[in-house]
């Protein structure tokens, strides 16, 4: 459960500075603020269809938990 916490706060302060980079970036470099964008959009993206496949996987697992 310890675990699960950390990376969430991990996965927040990713996030966070992500979004916060996304905001500073069109000041510093066109190409900076598209990476960032591109980034900002993505990846959230991706970890929504990890954790889909992962629950779809390993669904059996959890009902032999179960019985």
């Amino acid at each position: 459960m310890k675990g699960k916490r950390i990376l969430a706060l991990i996965g927040v302060i990713l996030l966070v500075s992500m979004i916060l980079l996304l905001v500073i970036s069109p000041f510093i470099s066109t190409e900076l603020f598209m990476a960032s964008l591109f980034s900002a959009v993505t990846i959230p993206i991706m970890i929504y269809g990890y954790i889909l496949v992962y629950r779809l996987i390993h669904k059996n697992d959890k009902e032999k938990d179960n019985k």
